[in-house]
C-alpha cells in the first residue's frame, strides 16, 4: 500500500473516532462531535481562533494556524515553545485559565472558533448561546491527543496528517526497537514533590511504558498525582528515577536525601530530569512522543543514543514549529 494511502486511512480513523463528518470535497461546512458529545457545525474555515488550553495552542501552532490565533490561555510566557516558534503569540490577549476563565474577554475577541478544555463545558454553553462556536477537547492521553489533533484539523481545514503520521511512526519505531528488551523499574517523581507520582491512569505512565520502562507506581489507579511515603518508594526500589518537567527540586536533592539511601536508582546515580527548555513532554502536547523517545534514550541508550534523540527532536520542531532547538534545550 502506498504511503499516501496509509496517511489517508490514519486520518480517517482518527476523524471517525471523534465523530467528524466532512464535506465530500474535504471543505466546509463541516460538522464535528467534540469531547463533550456536542455537535458543532462550522460553515467556513475559521479566521479568528481562541485557544484556552496550552495543549491546543501548541497543536494549532504545529498545524500552521498561529496567524489565526487572536487569544490564548493565561501565562503564555511560561511556555518556551511559544517564544521559540511564534513569539507574536505572547502579545495576544489572554482568556484566563480553566480555573479562572475570562468569558467576557473571550467573547469580546469575536472568534470564529474557540477551543476550550472539557472542564470548561459551562463556559462553552454560555459562549454558544452568544453565537460563538466552541469545541471542547480532552487530550489527556496519547490516543485522546491524536483524536484532538484530527478534530482540530477537520474543524479548521488544516492538514493534520503529517502530525498524526509522526505519532504513528514514532510509536511503531519504539515498539519495534524495544521489543523483547528488559524493562527497568522506573519511578516518576512529580513536579511539586518527589513523593508525588503518576499511576497507570495518567499519561506519564504511558510515556514510561512506551519508552521501554516499567512504571513502579502502575498499581495506583488514581487519575491524578498521588502522594506516597518514603516507605512506599523504598519498597518499590526503582532502578531509575525520572523527575517531571518544571520540578521544584533538583536531581541533587534526591541524591543527597538520606532517607532514599539504599534505593537502586540513588545508589547507581540513575536519576534523570526531563528537559523543559522547549515544552513539557510529560504532558500530552503534540510533541509528547518526544517524552517517550527521551525516556528510551536514558533507559536504552545502547539502542537509541542521546545523539539520535536530539536529532529527532530537532527534526520534529523544525518540521512542525519552524525552529531547531539548541542542544542545551534538549538536555538537563
Amino acid at each position: 500500500m502506498k504511503r499516501r494511502s496509509l496517511l489517508a486511512i490514519l486520518l480517517v480513523v482518527c476523524l471517525l473516532a471523534t465523530g467528524v463528518a466532512v464535506a465530500e470535497d474535504g471543505g466546509f461546512p463541516v460538522t464535528v462531535t467534540d469531547a463533550a458529545g456536542r455537535e458543532v457545525t462550522i460553515e467556513a474555515a475559521p479566521e479568528r481562533l481562541v485557544s484556552g488550553y496550552y495543549i491546543t495552542t501548541s497543536a494549532l501552532i504545529a498545524l500552521g494556524l498561529e496567524d489565526e490565533l487572536v487569544g490564548i490561555e493565561a501565562k503564555a510566557n511560561s511556555r518556551p515553545v511559544y517564544a521559540l516558534a511564534a513569539p507574536e503569540l505572547l502579545e495576544l490577549p489572554n482568556v484566563g485559565s480553566a480555573k479562572e476563565f475570562d468569558l467576557e474577554g473571550c467573547a469580546a475577541l469575536e472568534p470564529d472558533l474557540a477551543v476550550l478544555p472539557l472542564r470548561l463545558k459551562d463556559a462553552a454553553d454560555t459562549l454558544s448561546e452568544l453565537g460563538v462556536k466552541v469545541l471542547l477537547v480532552n487530550p489527556e492521553s496519547l490516543d485522546l491527543l491524536k483524536e484532538t489533533v484530527a478534530l482540530l484539523g477537520a474543524a479548521t481545514g488544516a492538514d493534520a496528517s503529517a502530525l498524526l503520521d509522526f505519532c504513528a511512526q514514532k510509536e511503531a519505531f519504539l515498539g519495534e526497537l524495544l521489543a523483547g528488551e528488559a524493562r527497568p523499574r522506573v519511578y516518576l517523581a512529580g513536579n511539586s514533590s518527589f513523593l508525588s507520582t503518576a499511576g497507570r491512569a495518567m499519561y506519564q505512565s504511558a510515556m514510561i511504558e512506551l519508552g521501554g520502562g516499567e512504571n513502579v507506581a502502575a498499581e495506583l489507579g488514581d487519575s491524578y498525582w498521588t502522594e506516597i511515603s518514603y516507605e512506599q518508594l523504598l519498597a518499590w526500589n526503582p532502578e531509575v528515577i525520572v523527575i517531571a518537567s518544571d520540578a521544584e527540586y533538583s536531581r541533587e536533592d534526591l541524591l543527597a536525601d538520606e532517607q532514599l539511601q539504599g534505593v537502586d536508582a540513588i545508589e547507581s546515580g540513575r536519576v534523570y530530569a526531563l528537559p523543559d527548555g522547549v515544552e513539557a513532554w510529560d504532558s500530552p502536547v503534540p510533541g509528547a512522543l518526544l517524552g517517550s523517545l527521551w525516556v528510551a534514550s536514558r533507559l536504552h541508550g545502547e539502542l537509541y543514543p542521546s545523539e539520535q534523540f536530539a536529532a529527532d527532536a530537532r527534526a520534529f520542531y523544525s518540521q512542525f514549529y519552524g525552529f531547531e532547538p539548541d542542544e542545551a534545550l534538549l538536555t538537563k
